[in-house]
Formats: structure tokens, sequence, C-alpha cells
């Protein structure tokens, strides 16, 4: 399945920024891969519903169509706030491994912030879900 991402923080960047271009939080880290939005798709917690693409750095505003490989389950205060990742060629078992790591990584850092803005639910990765349980799609377009 293709899917058109925007680009909201290039891979190396410590600004994560909301899909409307807000600044959500600056990072102690750099984000280590091109994070953005799949456009037209909701996430479960209402935003837009959130997109990897693994390659070389892409400049913020980027939109591009991309092959959506896998799905990462992840719950943001209580939100599914699913990650579709996309990429050239299909995962290899140590990019898996690696993309758990940082979401694991990244749960636990988003759980502190949220904790800070006051907000109680639960923040966590899942795992890899099925494409189908991220994207709800109906365009025969995208397959």
């Amino acid at each position: 399945m293709r899917i058109e991402v925007i680009i909201e923080v290039p891979r190396g960047s410590f600004v994560k920024r909301r899909s409307d271009g807000s600044v959500d939080y600056v990072s102690p880290v750099p984000c280590p891969y091109n994070y953005g939005h799949v456009a037209g798709f909701k996430g479960g917690d209402g935003d837009m519903l959130d997109a990897i693409v693994l390659g070389p750095k892409l400049m913020r505003g980027h939109a591009g169509r991309y092959r959506a490989r896998e799905a990462v389950r992840f719950i943001d205060d209580g939100h599914i706030d699913d990650k579709v990742i996309c990429s050239s060629q299909p995962l290899k078992p140590a990019e898996k491994a690696m993309l758990l790591r940082f979401f694991g990584f990244y749960a636990h850092a988003k759980g502190l912030l949220n904790a800070s803005r006051g907000k109680k639910g639960r923040t966590a990765c899942e795992g890899f879900v099925s494409l189908a349980d991220a994207i709800p799609y109906e365009d025969d377009d995208l397959l």
C-alpha cells in the first residue's frame, strides 16, 4: 500500500511539531527517523495518523508517496496513536527491533511529558499491529 506522508520532524531534528506546524516539545535527543503524518487519515487520538519514513533525511514539509510496510501500536495518554512505518524495502528483523526500542524509549519519555502536563492516561508501545488495524482505508488506490 502506498500512502502520502507529510514530514513534520526531519531525521536528526530536536523539535517535535504537531501536524499544524506548532511546536509540541523540544527533545533532549534527536529523532532518528523522518516523522510526519499520513495525509487524509486521523489516528485514534483524533490527530493526524502518524508515520515514520525510513531512509535519508527529508525536509520539514516534504510530501511524498511511500510504501507502508508495518504499523506500531502506540498508546498516548490512554488513546491509540498508531505509527505507520514506511520504507522502500521490507523491514529486516534488526530494523523492527530498533523501531520497538525507539518507541519503548519514546513511550517512557512521552509519559513523563504527559505527567508534567497533568495527563494521567497510560502511555506505552504495544508492538507491531497490522496495517489494516492502523489505517482504516476503503480506497482501492491505496492497496
